[in-house]
């Protein structure tokens, strides 16, 4: 150590004339010292003042330079050390020698700032700022050959693409290029690893996506699951997960999705849906999820339709009944459910058989397979009446619904199933759904939806307790006073948050329960007629006018 306290006082005199030879010979000590002991000595040379000296050895024309930036990189291993390099303004000065020429300068350049920034989003932020993405882009164009620096390149893009602020300016250079063009030439694992590190960031931007795709990533990725598909390395079922994935990230673009699928017609949508009869479980899972993602648009949907993918989507959930693989069971019915969105595809689908494998996973107890499977179902029942009728009597559906209308560990299962409880209802319009769901003991599920904070949910409740109280009343009566309906109405009409529809919706379902003498009681007794009077001055006129008609109703049952 007294060596190294020798170095560093004639480094603080040798910096101020500059004496190049007794400079070097001083560096040359610290880095030996830092290498025995990097701790020890980084704290000596804090405490002797040395760091506020080194952004003037920063020199590009100097032959020390290397040395100071590596001395710097060292000391920075040390998070205690980061913020005092910062503070002898070492950031700035270290910025600008990324455009050297010298490539061990921006090797030792990169080493350092990578450091210092380490962990840091303010610090990784104020290097974004200062313009380096795309000195850095253009330095591993230069020196692709240079494995160094091109690792050096690779980690700091990994780190500053985590940065969102990162994506525009990432988006404004030739980096989706400059990385399939690295990523063709690697043969090495490890070094495929790395570039996917950067890439599954940076595929998170809609710009980026579509770059990579016109770059030739998908070509590359496609490569990697031929190669490791049938793998058991680690290594090969590691790669493939990760090209499967990044391939499923890049469809999640609008524009690099439309590209790929090119009409269906597209090598790279009849690759994709060779994944899916794969016995490979990665593979079908990113297949399916691909699928769900290609189907994003009513045309994609009709023309996949069309061309029999539903029957390879039921083939797959068929197999994993019994396999039970939650991830594919996951993914097949969110494919399913997109599918199922356009009005044509429905009754196709459900002649397919769909409802009926999809209600084989009725016993699943994982709440994103519930969750997929109600959503699948609403999807297709809306505007079947058929469909929704023979599903809506459907004892055990209907059981199972009202159980999970309970899953308050699980708001996303609740709110489905309480939206295809009213779904079978209002698409079938039949007395013998509407029995079974009062059976069931889904009624008081439906009134609580009406208290909703979503007014499409409060909507769909208050319809289907529309239909209800008109195809069965003194079958739901019990229910509805039970539940409050009457006091739930009087407080949605007397919610001036209420939307219009809630308003109309809640007026023509009091005109309904009217017939039921408890609930008419209850009507009565909460003077609903001062309410609805005030309505009849709403501005819009559809609910003014039902306001007159359910006074007149009130009034004459008064």
């Amino acid at each position: 150590m007294d060596n190294l306290s020798d170095a560093l006082e004639k480094l603080k005199l040798a910096s101020t004339d500059s004496a190049t030879d007794s400079v070097e010979s001083c560096l040359d000590c610290l880095l030996k010292a830092l290498s025995n002991n990097n701790t020890e000595a980084s704290v000596k040379i804090q405490e002797m003042g040395v760091l506020p000296l080194l952004p003037t050895l920063l020199n590009p024309q100097s032959s020390c330079t290397p040395k100071v930036a590596n001395i710097i990189a060292e000391v920075a291993k040390n998070e205690f050390m980061r913020s005092p390099c910062v503070e002898a303004g070492l950031i700035p000065p270290l910025t600008q020698l990324l455009t050297s020429p010298n490539q061990e300068v921006l090797l030792q350049t990169g080493r350092a700032l990578g450091n210092i920034c380490y962990d840091s989003h303010s610090l990784q932020a104020q290097l974004i700022n200062m313009g380096v993405i795309p000195t850095l882009v253009k330095l591993l164009g230069i020196h692709s050959h240079n494995t160094a620096l091109t690792e050096m390149c690779l980690i700091a893009f990994g780190n500053l693409a985590e940065l969102e602020s990162s994506k525009e300016q990432f988006a404004s250079t030739n980096i989706a290029e400059e990385l399939v063009r690295l990523f063709q030439k690697q043969s090495e694992h490890e070094k495929k690893e790395m570039i996917f590190e950067v890439l599954a960031p940076l595929a998170e931007n809609d710009v980026i996506k579509l770059q990579l795709v016109e770059a030739g990533l998908v070509e590359c990725l496609l490569e990697v699951v031929d190669q490791t598909v049938d793998g058991e390395r680690e290594e090969d079922i590691a790669q493939l997960k990760t090209a499967s994935d990044l391939m499923v990230l890049l469809l999640l673009g609008d524009e690099s999705m439309q590209k790929l699928f090119e009409g269906g017609k597209g090598s790279v949508f009849q690759r994709v849906l060779s994944w899916i009869p794969s016995h490979n479980h990665q593979l079908q899972l990113a297949g399916a999820l691909a699928i769900a993602n290609f189907a994003r648009n009513d045309g994609n949907c009709i023309h996949m339709v069309d061309t029999g993918i539903v029957q390879k989507l039921l083939e797959l959930l068929d197999r994993h009944v019994e396999e039970g693989n939650v991830t594919v069971q996951h993914a097949a019915l969110s494919a399913l459910r997109n599918l199922a969105i356009p009005v044509v595809n429905k009754s196709k689908m459900l002649s397919a058989g769909v409802a009926d494998v999809v209600l084989r996973f009725l016993q699943s107890e994982m709440p994103p397979v519930q969750f997929k499977l109600l959503g699948t179902l609403r999807m297709l029942i809306d505007t079947q009446a058929e469909a929704a009728d023979q599903l809506g009597t459907n004892g055990k559906l209907v059981e199972r619904l009202v159980e999970w209308c309970e899953a308050k560990d699980h708001a996303g299962v609740m709110g489905e199933s309480n939206r295809l409880l009213s779904a079978l209802i209002r698409h079938s319009k039949s007395k013998e759904v509407v029995r079974t769901v009062i059976q069931g003991g889904g009624v008081k599920h439906l009134v609580t939806m009406a208290t909703s904070e979503h007014m499409i949910m409060q909507n769909e409740a208050l319809v289907a307790l529309g239909l209800i109280a008109a195809l069965d009343l003194v079958a739901a009566e019990k229910d509805f006073v039970g539940a409050n309906l009457v006091s739930v109405l009087h407080k949605l009409l007397s919610d001036e948050r209420s939307a219009p529809e809630i308003k109309y919706n809640s007026m023509i379902l009091i005109c309904a329960v009217m017939g039921s003498e408890p609930l008419h009681k209850e009507v009565q007794s909460l003077a609903f007629i001062d309410v609805v009077s005030k309505l009849r001055a709403h501005e819009n006129k559809t609910v003014s006018h039902q306001a007159s008609l359910t006074e007149q109703r009130l009034t004459a049952q008064s």
